[in-house]
């Protein structure tokens, strides 16, 4: 049975729950919180900067949600092309799951810490949902021309909780048809609607306020 070390209301763990629940890989999640010390200490051990998710399978751990998803990949196959067969669709999945994470989630990322700090600094969330707003239209333009890695892919499994929290901080425009779409769109499928679901509880905890939706 595959663990994976991390917290429901996590979107790094989302990301590599995806994966696993799109192949119906079994596997326990195992919470990383001050309720379990134990599971808190492996992962400080774990990876370098004491950060989830963490997979272990095995003798074998895996770190970084991208990393872990090419892992299972290879070695946990199933209906679900999470690294697609195509050359140059597995370009595709890599080059936005990196965008995914560094230009959507850092910035989101950047707007929960600044409304955690003592001192909620204003020019902070308004550089970040500025790069938000960015990344939405660098999207919107892409997703013109090309389309997403069918499902599930490195990329859906970055886009889904990417811009599940992303919106919830600097809504997408309506200008950006096409990203709003794609939320939509993988917000009904069910290994998110799973993933939204049991972190339910937690959404008292989201620093900016959660909105009454989604």
């Amino acid at each position: 049975m595959l663990e994976l070390y991390g917290h429901p209301f996590s979107s790094y763990t989302w990301k590599a729950r995806i994966a696993l629940l799109a192949n119906n890989t079994p596997h326990v999640l195992k919470m990383v919180d001050p309720g379990h010390p134990d599971n808190s200490a492996f992962v400080a051990v774990a990876h370098p900067a004491g950060k989830f998710p963490v997979l272990k399978d095995g003798d074998t751990i895996v770190i970084e949600s991208s990393a872990i998803i090419e892992y299972l990949a290879l070695t946990h196959p199933g209906d679900a092309p999470l690294i697609p067969s195509d050359p140059d669709d597995a370009v595709a999945a890599r080059m936005l799951d990196r965008v995914f994470d560094n230009y959507v989630m850092a910035p989101t990322t950047e707007i929960v810490l600044a409304h955690m700090a003592e001192a909620t600094d204003p020019a902070v969330i308004e550089g970040a949902s500025a790069s938000l707003l960015r990344a939405y239209g660098w999207l919107e333009n892409w997703f013109e021309g090309n389309l997403l890695p069918a499902h599930f892919s490195l990329a859906s499994c970055a886009a889904a909780p990417s811009l599940f929290y992303a919106d919830w901080v600097c809504p997408i425009p309506d200008a950006c048809a096409r990203v709003k779409g794609l939320r939509a769109e993988l917000l009904s499928y069910q290994p998110v609607i799973h993933c939204i679901d049991e972190a339910r509880p937690y959404r008292k905890l989201f620093p900016p306020g959660a909105p009454d939706r989604d």
